[in-house]
């Protein structure tokens, strides 16, 4: 069982890399540019938009991906639940159960801003300006709070993998 221990946690340590990586990424790298090279908000929103369609391609999956391994990585807990608040490796494992789902509901909302609709008016130039500043505004925060919450869940991860505090 060691050899798929480990080929488990290499799988959960790549799609942690594709999607915090790629989170990263985006915030340090294609917004900035973006920002210097497309001068219309309308226009550079549009091109987030694109970008946001091939990320996802790639990191849905992985996250996903990344959620089922966690649960085979933290299978141990599934006999006894319990243990989860009765050491402080259950404590911070439940802690990050919490952050990871609370980056699911970041994203769902994020998704439900930024639906199929939202991004044909987008593309297409229809959406007007005040919209597409509003709809661009909550788009920053709630990637922002998932990068965040992304950062925090590695840290916990780094934590148990030392054995906790």
């Amino acid at each position: 069982m060691p050899v798929a221990d480990g080929l488990v946690t290499w799988v959960h340590l790549i799609c942690s890399s594709i999607w915090v990586g790629g989170s990263i990424f985006i915030a340090a790298v294609a917004v900035p540019v973006l920002r210097v090279h497309v001068q219309s908000l309308d226009e550079r929103v549009g091109m987030m938009v694109r970008i946001g369609r091939q990320f996802n391609k790639v990191t849905v999956p992985a996250f996903g991906i990344l959620m089922a391994t966690g649960i085979y990585n933290a299978r141990a807990f599934a006999a006894d639940p319990g243990a989860l608040t009765e050491s402080t490796y259950g404590v911070i494992l439940l802690i990050k159960m919490i952050l990871v789902l609370a980056t699911v509901g970041a994203y769902a909302v994020h998704i439900k801003i930024l639906n199929s609709d939202m991004e044909r008016r987008i593309l297409s130039g229809n959406a007007g300006s005040v919209y597409v500043q509003s709809v661009r505004s909550k788009i920053i925060h709630l990637g922002r709070m998932m990068v965040g919450l992304s950062i925090a869940i590695l840290l916990l991860a780094a934590l148990l993998d030392s054995g906790g505090i």
